[in-house]
């Protein structure tokens, strides 16, 4: 099974660390939640890359090709030129934020950044992973796979039920929060608005959306999808 690439040849780019050519290579799908949260952040930070999409939908993660790339079987991966291998978004998001260190998405100042890293937590615990659960657990196209990866497990309906519950939860949190403000955390976009945002157009899926009843969750995102970044 061949992967498809979206380019034709390799986008080189100068390393600010090694001062050398390197070659970044985005493992991507284009309709899941999860790899489009690096793709943002590849975008705001306009990093030069080449893209791969992996068919989700054919099973291509599994195919032994990718394997050789993420034994994990999971998207998003970045692949760096010296084979080193990034396959979750918080090392992603890391290593381009260090690396490309403008605009910062992770604050400036160390109370920023420990806010963002408080709210990502939030964000991911209390929203994006029980937004996972009650997908996997409910849809009956993730029969035996309830989680990610490279084994299968049976599904829990009780996780997808309390991740609902959960998920309403957090649709309150964050309204509350988001009173008066434009992003999560200070005065501009950070991977929490990019990890939120992402999660909130998933939760469709399962029924979740944002609405009148939430304005200020519908100002917030509103003022997101004006970002070309958002549409990548």
């Amino acid at each position: 099974m061949k992967l498809h690439y979206d380019t034709i040849s390799a986008i080189m780019i100068k390393s600010r660390a090694f001062d050398k050519i390197m070659t970044i290579t985005f493992y991507d799908y284009k309709m899941a939640p999860s790899p489009r949260r690096t793709r943002i952040i590849l975008a705001e930070k306009g990093v030069p890359h080449e893209s791969v999409q992996i068919d989700m939908m054919t099973g291509q993660q599994f195919s032994d090709e990718y394997r050789s790339v993420n034994p994990n079987c999971t998207i998003p991966a970045l692949k760096l030129d010296d084979g080193s291998v990034l396959t979750d978004n918080a090392g992603i998001a890391v290593y381009l934020e260090e690396t490309y260190p403008e605009p910062p998405l992770m604050g400036r100042t160390a109370l920023e950044k420990a806010d963002v890293a408080t709210w990502q937590a939030k964000i991911e615990f209390g929203f994006a992973m029980p937004m996972a659960h009650a997908f996997r657990n409910s849809n009956p196209a993730m029969k035996n796979r309830a989680l990610p990866g490279p084994y299968d497990y049976a599904q829990i309906p009780a996780l997808g039920e309390r991740g609902l519950q959960q998920v309403d939860n957090f649709f309150e949190l964050f309204e509350r929060h988001m009173e008066g403000r434009e992003f999560i955390v200070g005065e501009q976009l950070t991977i929490a608005d990019i990890t939120a945002a992402c999660t909130f157009d998933f939760a469709k899926v399962v029924g979740k959306r944002i609405s009148d009843e939430t304005p200020n969750t519908k100002r917030w995102k509103a003022g997101l999808k004006q970002r070309p970044s958002f549409g990548a």
